[in-house]
């Protein structure tokens, strides 16, 4: 059973379309990459899977003892959330806040847990440092911790090297790998780079004039063919 079904999904703001007749769906530990031009709609999709935004037409659902409380999230960052004044604890154990409830104050082993998941990105030795003392690479790591706080099951990650220098980026991906190889996490990821989605993803989902959907081998093979389509119509106009 899937984990994630979107079906016929019609995505837009304010009556202005921009996905249409978008289906897809995502299995248990399945690396998913979202692949496609900046305005294409990737992470208006992400949001609308977590809820943050209504589709205006179409289904979500979700399977296999998911539900979308348990889905970690891991957007884009800007300047106000680089800036953020708090410990690398204090964020890190806020990825908690959608587990708690109506109660005020976390648990001790959801602190044992945000622990854990600190000493699994590899930070325990930043643990007390101010966020925003931190280099990129640093908090990526931290944001990363805080999503997985939030879920053992499904991590939706919005451009996680976005702006990270390559040494961080190789360490972000091999961190991400990691969680979906070893701890069995669903990983859906948007990314520019394609490189990456062929390496880790074992399913691509591209966003376009044309929407493709399908295993990494075969993106592979329509991407091969679009590309040649490409070429032969810019040799006819010649």
């Amino acid at each position: 059973m899937s984990q994630l079904t979107c079906t016929d999904l019609t995505l837009g703001y304010e009556g202005q379309e921009i996905i249409s007749n978008l289906s897809f769906s995502v299995q248990s530990g399945d690396y998913v990459c979202i692949l496609g031009e900046n305005g294409s709609g990737k992470t208006t999709l992400m949001k609308t899977v977590l809820g943050l935004h209504k589709p205006m037409s179409g289904t979500i659902e979700t399977g296999d003892g998911l539900s979308r409380r348990e889905i970690g999230y891991l957007p884009q960052q800007n300047s106000i959330q680089k800036d953020f004044p708090a410990t690398v604890f204090e964020i890190v154990l806020s990825g908690f806040q959608g587990r708690c409830g109506l109660r005020p104050f976390y648990n001790r082993e959801e602190k044992r847990q945000a622990e854990k998941n600190i000493e699994l990105m590899g930070i325990s030795h930043l643990k007390k440092r101010c966020y925003r003392e931190l280099s990129g690479g640093q908090q990526q790591r931290v944001l990363l911790a805080r999503a997985v706080c939030a879920t053992e099951k499904m991590l939706l990650l919005d451009e996680p090297v976005a702006a990270l220098d390559p040494k961080a980026t190789q360490e972000m991906y091999a961190m991400i790998e990691k969680l979906n190889k070893e701890y069995g996490i669903t990983i859906v990821m948007i990314s520019h780079d394609v490189r990456a989605a062929i390496q880790f993803a074992n399913k691509v989902l591209y966003i376009g004039d044309k929407i493709f959907f399908g295993t990494r081998e075969e993106y592979l093979r329509y991407s091969a063919m679009e590309s040649a389509k490409e070429t032969e119509g810019n040799n006819g106009n010649i």
